[in-house]
């Protein structure tokens, strides 16, 4: 459908758009799908920047990125090793913006895969084989078949070479993408959307001495995924419900970690605001790696709010770790040391919480006396779903 803005303005996600009827069985009965290359580039290079300005047009549900390319090592006299970031931290950071709503989106890549996996309970990384630390893992490396790694994570005295490179993130825009909650109508003049990547530094990726180099080349190809707007019987434009923004945050904390119990508030509560989940990874050591979530690691892990509420108290991570894997299909604590509160995989209307009534909510994490902290971060990420601006 040819764009428009003719018509009495409403407006839906903070945007002026043509007279228009929410309408959900109409659009999904008339809708189509498309999926579109919007950009392929060479990537701008390792701490640099690429940024993507997204056409105007459908109804936009997620973006697909893929980077094809390769890896080259040089040991010179010295040595060539890969970090925990390589390889899915090569994106230090993907930031969606929407309408005026800065950062919608704001996670590192190794983030975007895991909450992938959380999102299709169909999707796993059983059996596919990847070098980590020097042993072939065939669960929990988020990782899939069609996909590359060039070299392995945490991979010592790598050969020269060049290593081919085949990476892929999908970036959520809708929580939803069935019935497409929290997409982006971007048929409108008034539509402002952008994809920025920030991509990681060599030496967050590489571990290197002497007068060894180490270096990514390659390609960078934005996929979108969208629905197309259709006409209703009236002539007007039929759209889901677009009432919801969907939000993926990051958060760093460092500096004030502890063994034993830690108790971490998470940040932007207030009314309007429902959290789906809350997952995390605690980083620890030089170069830093994650924690891997067991009994030995973890003691008591918990969500807490109000006073001293704590709905749900776990003995140790290790039962988390369980019921994570019985939510997802994948075990994400094994080997990327992820841990998630759930609310909204099995049941989302029951289950997720309001977060304008549960007020001081926070995380309670018990680190093992036995685990040597050192240079200690927890990342953690929330998302969340809140309201749009909407009115005449």
């Amino acid at each position: 459908m040819a764009q428009t803005d003719a018509g009495p303005a409403r407006y839906m996600q903070g945007i002026a758009v043509p007279a228009s009827s929410v309408n959900p069985t109409e659009f999904f009965a008339r809708t189509r799908r498309k999926l579109q290359t919007e950009s392929s580039k060479n990537f701008a290079g390792l701490g640099q920047q690429d940024v993507f300005q997204l056409k105007k047009s459908d109804i936009i549900a997620g973006l697909f990125i893929r980077f094809v390319g390769s890896v080259t090592s040089t040991p010179g006299t010295g040595t060539v090793a890969t970090t925990a970031r390589w390889p899915y931290d090569l994106i230090r950071a993907a930031r969606f913006t929407a309408n005026g709503q800065a950062n919608l989106i704001n996670v590192s890549g190794l983030k975007l895969k895991v909450r992938d996996f959380m999102a299709k309970g169909d999707l796993t990384d059983r059996g596919i084989a990847q070098s980590i630390a020097g042993q072939t893992v065939t669960q929990g490396t988020l990782s899939q078949a069609s996909e590359s790694w060039g070299v392995g994570s945490r991979a010592t005295a790598i050969a020269g070479g060049t290593y081919d490179l085949d990476l892929e993130w999908f970036v959520p825009v809708a929580e939803d993408q069935v019935d497409l909650a929290g997409s982006i109508f971007a048929q409108t003049s008034s539509t402002d959307l952008t994809l920025t990547l920030d991509w990681a530094t060599a030496a967050e990726l590489f571990t290197l001495t002497g007068n060894a180099t180490a270096g990514v080349t390659g390609q960078v190809q934005i996929i979108a995924l969208r629905y197309s707007v259709p006409l209703g019987a009236d002539g007007q434009i039929v759209v889901p419900d677009l009432s919801i923004f969907h939000s993926l945050i990051q958060t760093r904390h460092s500096g004030d970690l502890g063994t034993g119990e830690n108790e971490v508030k998470l940040i932007g509560q207030g009314s309007g605001k429902t959290l789906l989940r809350v997952f995390s990874q605690l980083w620890n050591g030089t170069p830093a790696a994650p924690v891997p979530v067991h009994e030995g690691n973890f003691g008591r892990m918990a969500w807490r709010y109000g006073s001293n509420e704590t709905p749900d108290e776990l003995h140790d991570g290790q039962i988390l770790r369980f019921l994570n894997e019985r939510y997802y299909n994948v075990d994400i604590g094994r080997v990327h040391g992820f841990w998630s509160h759930e609310f909204a995989v099995e049941n989302a209307f029951r289950d997720v919480l309001d977060m304008g009534t549960t007020s001081e909510l926070r995380q309670v994490i018990s680190i093992d006396p036995s685990l040597a902290l050192s240079n200690a971060a927890l990342e953690v990420v929330q998302e969340t779903i809140f309201a749009a601006g909407q009115g005449s």
